[in-house]
């Protein structure tokens, strides 16, 4: 069964990039432009793994963060985000984020993650 992963971005440009950035594997990948796309991709079809951004219309990706752990307590979720201040990062560990990674994306650091956190 491959591992499956949901990217959430409002740019598709950015969930492109990080799709690239994969090492090889098997993966079932979905995206979501936003939050509430996220929440009901997320409801009908659990993901091994989510890759969220923090700046997005509508919803935040801290806002999602705590919707999708009030759904599922143990999901796993990375934030993927061009935010670098040190209170958005102490911010989604408290709520809950296994890491954050920052874009622009590389390889070598979503391998690295992915090395992490695939089951």
């Amino acid at each position: 069964m491959p591992f499956s992963i949901l990217i959430v971005d409002d740019t598709r440009v950015s969930r492109m990039m990080l799709k690239k950035c994969l090492p090889e594997g098997d993966y079932k990948i979905s995206e979501a432009s936003g939050g509430q796309e996220c929440l009901d991709i997320y409801k009908k079809e659990k993901h091994d793994l989510i890759f969220l951004d923090l700046t997005m219309p509508e919803m935040t990706g801290f806002e999602t963060l705590e919707k999708l752990k009030k759904i599922d307590p143990d999901v796993r979720v990375i934030i993927a985000t061009a935010d670098v201040q040190t209170g958005a990062t102490e911010k989604v560990m408290k709520l809950g984020a296994l890491e954050v990674i920052h874009k622009p994306f590389n390889q070598k650091a979503i391998t690295e993650v992915m090395e992490r956190f695939k089951k």
